[in-house]
């Protein structure tokens, strides 16, 4: 899986290259990152990629030829890429978007800045719009990295233990309970039914306690069942 991200800030992501999932994927060479510096595309002396908004308002809005330039020279490279702008507009990434998304050969992630992108680039040249949540943080850098882990973690062989991918949200339900040593701790024990190495009924107790959990802390999510 191939990651293309247009940033004016791309050291931001050797937080998620250089440690973790995502570097043991890289060197495994199942997948692979590559940031692009949005000034390089600037059409001026002092590197600007924004302007006042046409209007009137507060804040600066991201222009389109930079972003327009920097699309056209990664499709040059990358043939099978899906744009995504990273938007609290966008369609809410969940787990079966997840899914749908790692399915795919390459992503090129564009992360806003300032108070977004010319309207003209999301109706020509962005083929998905999402957001990983009901809020607004600074920049579309930190979306990036949550969907490129998230995506990443589909791709086979990126985790040492696929069992892994049987977290919260792959059914619809949040994960059951953990434990692990010591057995007894400050007068609490681990579940009795943990210990007795029957793995039927142990899986029996934790799509129990999973649904309990989720109907506690999520009763959302039940609801779409």
């Amino acid at each position: 899986m191939h990651f293309d991200i247009i940033t004016l800030f791309p050291k931001m992501f050797s937080a998620i290259t250089d440690e973790g999932v995502i570097a043991r994927g890289i060197k495994k060479s199942l997948l692979s990152v590559n940031t692009w510096q949005l000034r390089d595309f600037s059409v001026n002396k002092y590197r600007n990629i924004d302007a006042p908004p046409y209007g009137g308002g507060g804040g600066m809005v991201m222009q389109v030829k930079p972003i327009r330039d920097c699309i056209s020279k990664i499709k040059q490279k990358t043939i099978n890429t899906t744009v995504v702008y990273l938007s609290p507009q966008g369609e809410k990434l969940d787990n079966k978007l997840v899914v749908e998304l790692s399915e795919l050969e390459s992503l090129t992630l564009l992360c806003g800045r300032y108070e977004g992108i010319d309207e003209r680039v999301i109706e020509n040249d962005i083929d998905r719009e999402i957001s990983i949540g009901d809020y607004v943080i600074s920049g579309g850098e930190l979306g990036a990295m949550v969907l490129i882990d998230a995506v990443s973690r589909q791709i086979p062989g990126v985790l040492g233990n696929q069992e892994s991918l049987n977290d919260s949200f792959v059914d619809g339900l949040l994960d059951y309970p953990h434990y692990t040593r010591p057995e007894k701790i400050d007068g609490q024990s681990v579940p009795e039914i943990l210990l007795n190495g029957h793995q039927a009924k142990i899986n029996v107790w934790r799509t129990e306690q999973a649904e309990r959990n989720t109907y506690k802390k999520r009763p959302d999510l039940l609801k779409s069942r």
